[in-house]
């Protein structure tokens, strides 16, 4: 079977209005300003509104990639959202985006890999495209992960943000998407996790006293992790597509931390100039984070028809991917 090339045609993102700055949090959690700039790079990060939820923001940035694209809602085959917030636990928040955006010819599902949840996304939305089954594929990261923090813990309630960024997935004549290299380790679980809510550990009264129903991170192990994973993943994605880092125009990484941006920089070779982030802004907005830089970069004149760019995640699971593609 001959494989159809696939490429990105529209892109769009939306944010809450609400920001919540460093100072903000300093009222509530035993923290300050410096510490959180310090150790993460974060200054601010955006908060869903009552009543805001994560298929709002999804159905938002939805919207804007189709209408970048030029594309209607009626020519969408599929929808899939990669997401470790739903709005409820079934049915598929994918479902509601459908509902919200009035794409009923569309399929939906939801997809979990957490922070890599958008790369993870793209490459199975490619496949559709790439063997002729569909032609029109909505790829969305979208979270609102402040409604599963526990805003007295200092270690994790500082760290993320809300969000959501999309992509229209399409034929395209010329080059798209390269390569895409995945991974994960169960047995790492439990180094970034939601101990209860599930079949393991139902809700009861107990485990929400325990507060157990929120994030909760080892952030040491994390960091180490991240490091060495974001730099092998990427090479190996490079080779798979057979282009060299030097000529990238852009590397899109997953906005967890500041530091472990600019340690995998370093380890990478990439030139500061070649780097998208946003994190000072936005914090780590999980499935969302990805999609949202690679929008603003590409409001912003960064991204262009024709760039080089890798894109690389890592998150709960633990899960990591990259993927390379000629924009």
């Amino acid at each position: 079977m001959k494989m159809q090339n696939v490429g990105i045609l529209g892109i769009g993102s939306a944010l809450p209005d609400k920001i919540v700055t460093n100072v903000d949090l300093e009222k509530i959690v035993d923290t300050n300003d410096e510490w959180i700039r310090t150790r993460t790079g974060i200054c601010e990060r955006r908060v869903a509104a009552e009543g805001e939820h994560t298929s709002d923001l999804a159905a938002r940035a939805a919207q804007k990639a189709l209408d970048d694209a030029g594309i209607s809602v009626d020519e969408v085959d599929l929808i899939i959202l990669a997401t470790a917030t739903p709005d409820s636990p079934m049915p598929s928040t994918a479902c509601h985006v459908q509902a919200k955006i009035g794409a009923t010819r569309a399929a939906a599902f939801d997809l979990s890999a957490v922070c890599t949840g958008f790369i993870y996304g793209l490459a199975v939305g490619s496949q559709f495209v790439a063997t002729g089954v569909y032609k029109r594929v909505l790829v969305i990261g979208a979270e609102v992960l402040s409604r599963i923090l526990d805003w007295s813990d200092r270690s994790t309630c500082v760290l993320f943000g809300d969000g959501a960024g999309a992509v229209v997935l399409g034929p395209r004549e010329a080059e798209g998407l390269l390569s895409f290299k995945l991974g994960s380790d169960g047995t790492t679980a439990n180094l970034l996790h939601i101990p209860a809510g599930g079949t393991c550990q139902p809700a009861t009264p107990q485990t929400l006293e325990d507060r157990l129903h929120y994030v909760k991170m080892s952030g040491n192990e994390i960091y180490k992790f991240a490091v060495r994973a974001m730099g092998e993943v990427t090479q190996e994605a490079l080779d798979a597509a057979g282009v060299d880092k030097k000529d990238l125009d852009l590397l899109v990484p997953h906005q967890a931390n500041w530091r472990i941006i600019e340690a995998a920089r370093k380890r990478f070779d990439v030139p500061e100039d070649r780097v998208v982030v946003n994190i000072d802004r936005y914090g780590n907005m999980s499935s969302a984070s990805i999609p949202v830089a690679l929008d603003e970069a590409y409001r912003s004149g960064r991204l262009n028809r024709g760039d080089l760019l890798a894109l690389v995640g890592f998150g709960a699971g633990l899960t990591w991917g990259a993927a390379v593609l000629r924009y």
